[in-house]
């Protein structure tokens, strides 16, 4: 089917009079130039292993769930439901589990329930299993967004790879993906795991991280450049964790912004976002500031 001339017109015409929404914004300038959650978007996240980067996403989620009533559909094989509701449910009080009241527990987990669902991780899905679920919650249950954490937890289809090789499975996927946020009008946030070779890349001596992993970037996502060709966004999130005073930050570099007019433009890359860990791991601070709180939260010392 051709695209129509019109059709692009009124496109080109409804970017030219501000009718296009541009991307949701936290509410503090400088992450919102940077990144704003945009509909329909095809978004990958990398980071290494033990960084806290999922738990860092769905902090993400929680703001834009508090300050623009979305909702998330999560599927997460590597972490129990009941840790996921419980790091949401203490990112919305600002408090952990053991300091709320039991009254305040309720309304969080109340309010978590109408904007958080979790699918299942006891069963082994396959891609076209899971967004055939994704699909059927959506008919239900109108929600914004999905994040699959991580992609090589689901089952590969062999007698496809076989047919195919590797490179087309994945080619393939990336692209199902894809089409699965714009046919459903959500946005799909992929955790996709590093290469081998990215373990070994580490800061040169001299460097004020001297021997420390690299941050990673698009060329160490493992399955190659398919998987950056596809994307709309890719978000790397990164944490030093053996740094004796860095490893409370984390680090969010924008690798790439497709529709930058409309959701951020990316980080350079010596100058990530960067949020520091509130006490007891409750929130995070940008530049000092709490985004869902007006209070000031506790900081861990260094």
């Amino acid at each position: 089917m051709i695209v129509q001339g019109k059709e692009i017109l009124d496109k080109i015409l409804d970017y030219k009079y501000g009718r296009i929404k541009k991307g949701l914004p936290i509410g503090i300038e400088g992450i919102d130039n940077h990144y704003r959650y945009l509909q329909n978007n095809f978004v990958l996240t990398i980071g290494h292993a033990n960084t806290g980067k999922t738990t860092f996403i769905i902090y993400l989620f929680v703001v834009w769930a508090i300050k623009h009533n979305l909702r998330f559909l999560l599927f997460s094989s590597e972490n129990t439901p009941e840790s996921i509701m419980r790091k949401i449910i203490e990112f919305k009080m600002g408090q952990t589990v053991d300091q709320a009241s039991e009254m305040k527990i309720g309304n969080a987990i109340s309010w978590a329930e109408n904007h958080f669902k979790l699918i299942d991780n006891s069963r082994l899905y396959n891609y076209k299993d899971l967004l055939n679920e994704a699909k059927a919650i959506k008919d239900a249950w109108d929600y914004n967004c999905i994040l699959i954490d991580p992609y090589n937890s689901l089952k590969k289809e062999h007698t496809l790879v076989k047919a195919v090789g590797t490179h087309e499975y994945d080619y393939e996927v990336a692209s199902e993906f894809r089409m699965f946020a714009k046919k459903q009008k959500v946005s799909v946030y992929l955790n996709v795991h590093a290469n081998t070779q990215s373990i070994r890349q580490v800061h040169p001596k001299g460097h004020e991280y001297e021997g420390l992993a690299t941050p990673l970037n698009g060329a160490n996502i493992e399955g190659g450049s398919k998987w950056v060709s596809r994307s709309d966004d890719i978000l790397s999130i990164h944490r030093y964790i053996a740094h004796p005073q860095e490893w409370m930050f984390t680090q969010l570099h924008v690798l790439k912004v497709k529709e930058i007019e409309l959701n951020g433009r990316p980080t350079s890359h010596d100058k990530p976002l960067k949020f520091r860990m509130a006490i007891d791991n409750v929130g995070f601070l940008y530049e000092g500031l709490d985004i869902l709180n007006d209070k000031q939260p506790k900081q861990i010392k260094i």
